[in-house]
């Protein structure tokens, strides 16, 4: 796959892996609808993009996901077609699960995963029609695994495997491909905004993300996947890409060194 004028609309764009994400697309030539919550964040990568015209902004809330549909003539007209989806917007948390409230579990499923879906489903039937298309979702590896202090938004991004793996088998006879992301820990703020159990943001950074890779060196790996229409892949470090390992093979051992992380 060459991205040169490929039509590519990613959710999450203001910033961390989606705003890398874009930088690596807009090098490559891509036609790049880029969308999160934040207009004026937004327009600050535009400007930072090569090829600016080639960058369209369309605000997009993915808790409002029963409204989702509404968006798809639009992101469509922005450039005439759309031949990437990539699902990158959402939350994380950092909080024990005898301490978040029910709301809050609700909060993270509306971004992660209600979201997500919805926004698949609404573009679903144009590429039907085309009988061309991929679908990008970045999941997590806590989506292959769960840790202490992530319990609802591990099951969320675990709920996105056995949506989207489902979905692949459903829609590959239109030539639709479903690629799954799982980032271990990337220098992102996503610890900074990661919900507590009150629903109020962390504001501070985990050590271990702030050590983990680089977004634009993650962003280049997530462009090799989707070019050779990976079903899935880990981008991570050695310890992320070893316990999904261990976690196939070994799930005790795994368990018993979950159980050792510090709940902090």
């Amino acid at each position: 796959m060459n991205f040169e004028n490929k039509v590519v609309w990613i959710t999450g764009a203001s910033s961390g892996i989606g705003k890398a994400t874009v930088f690596a697309l807009a090098k490559k030539k891509a036609k790049v609808i880029i969308s999160s919550r934040n207009v004026e964040k937004l327009e600050k990568v535009k400007v930072r993009c090569e090829n600016p015209e080639n960058i369209k902004i369309l605000q997009v809330d993915l808790d409002d996901y029963q409204n989702l549909q509404k968006l798809i003539q639009r992101a469509i007209s922005l450039f005439g077609e759309i031949d990437i989806l990539i699902n990158n917007g959402g939350i994380s948390q950092r909080s024990l699960a005898i301490d978040t409230g029910i709301t809050i579990d609700h909060q993270i499923f509306k971004t992660n995963y209600f979201g997500t879906v919805a926004l698949s489903k609404a573009l679903l039937p144009y590429f039907v029609a085309k009988k061309e298309g991929h679908i990008v979702v970045i999941t997590s590896v806590v989506g292959k695994l769960g840790t202490p202090l992530r319990s609802s938004y591990a099951a969320s991004k675990h709920a996105l495997h056995g949506f989207f793996d489902s979905l692949r088998a459903e829609i590959h006879k239109y030539n639709i491909d479903v690629t799954l992301v799982c980032p271990g820990y990337v220098n992102t703020n996503v610890s900074m905004n990661a919900l507590t159990g009150d629903g109020t943001p962390q504001n501070t950074m985990d050590k271990k993300t702030a050590a983990g890779l680089e977004p634009a060196y993650f962003a280049k790996k997530l462009l090799k996947a989707i070019k050779n229409r990976k079903q899935e892949v880990v981008i991570g470090g050695a310890l992320e890409k070893l316990s999904v390992y261990v976690k196939r093979f070994f799930p005790k051992v795994l368990a018993k060194m979950i159980r050792k992380l510090a709940v902090t």
